[in-house]
């Protein structure tokens, strides 16, 4: 079968991206290229530049490719942001996501998977979240990929589509230097972007009831997600009735903020104090999954550990971003 990624030219995308072609599934990407780089894809993967709200793209697409699943990872994702331009992120999120299931439906696709967040759970209480957590937002990214859950299982139920929900947690590392993550939205790159320019890494809030007092959270190797994906993909296109199988991804292991900024310094070899400054509003104390679901479904566990983690992503942000800060 033919397998449309959404958003395939990302950060995760990408890996999503090898990993199918890598087991043998046949890909084509849509990407507008708005925060995905055309250099990430591998030599004969067809890149189709546009948008998931362009109906009459996705029309041609889907015909001319004959696709017979989607994987949709398109989406905007910074949290801060969101809270900024509501409007904006409900636009791209949510009614980008209903023409493009508009347009699966009439092509007759039968396999949805969308990518999720573990920002559908809010400030979560449990010691280890599973997926029948309550799903309390408290941003507007968060309250975007919990309605693209909705809209996707009530499109399911109703069109007879196979549809799964991928949690995700944090998201860290690469598979390949020219695959890393570029931007210094998420902790470890920002980290290093502090490191290399002879700046602490920056901690919020280190009063939390936790060992050493800062958050606790769990990360999940980009390599690992993408062989994630491809597993919950296969499971539902080999299903022979529709249904919906929604899990959390990541480690089931949670790291401490601290003890990861220490782990940083050490790879590095670019020690500097943290400087510690006040909570961020919504910040849980701990957020650390339990995979037991994914696990006894599909068999899927992850296999790379934190340190695999920031080591490649270390070699990734060295290839791009030159130090400026001596060894």
């Amino acid at each position: 079968m033919t397998w449309l990624i959404t958003g395939g030219a990302g950060y995760i995308g990408a890996h999503v991206v090898r990993a199918m072609r890598e087991a043998g599934e046949r890909v084509v990407v849509l990407d507008d290229l708005s925060t995905g780089r055309p250099e990430r894809l591998a030599d004969g993967v067809e890149l189709v530049r546009g948008s998931v709200s362009d109906r009459a793209l996705l029309d041609r697409v889907l015909a001319g490719h004959a696709v017979s699943g989607v994987v949709h990872l398109a989406a905007k994702k910074q949290v801060g942001e969101s809270v900024e331009r509501p409007l904006h992120y409900y636009r791209e999120n949510v009614t980008g996501l209903t023409v493009l299931l508009e347009a699966v439906v009439a092509a007759g696709v039968r396999s949805f998977l969308f990518s999720s967040s573990a920002a559908v759970y809010g400030v979560p209480a449990a010691e280890l979240i599973t997926e029948e957590e309550p799903c309390v937002p408290i941003n507007p990214y968060g309250e975007t990929k919990l309605a693209g859950e909705w809209l996707v299982r009530a499109a399911g139920r109703a069109h007879g589509l196979s549809t799964g929900c991928l949690r995700y947690f944090n998201v860290a590392g690469a598979a390949e230097p020219g695959l890393a993550d570029l931007g210094v939205f998420n902790v470890i790159p920002m980290f290093f972007d502090r490191l290399t320019r002879g700046e602490g890494p920056r901690i919020f809030g280190a009063d939390y009831p936790t060992p050493d007092g800062t958050g606790i959270r769990d990360y999940i190797h980009v390599a690992d997600l993408a062989d994630a994906h491809l597993a919950v993909a296969r499971r539902l296109a080999e299903r022979d009735e529709p249904g919906d199988l929604t899990v959390n991804i990541g480690r089931g292991e949670g790291v401490s903020v601290r003890e990861l900024a220490d782990l940083v310094a050490e790879v590095t070899g670019l020690s500097t104090k943290p400087v510690v400054e006040p909570r961020r509003p919504g910040d849980a104390a701990k957020a650390v999954a339990s995979c037991d679901r994914i696990s006894g479904e599909l068999g899927w566990t992850a296999r790379r550990g934190v340190r695999d983690m920031v080591e490649s992503a270390w070699e990734g942000w060295r290839l791009h971003h030159p130090p400026t800060v001596a060894r």
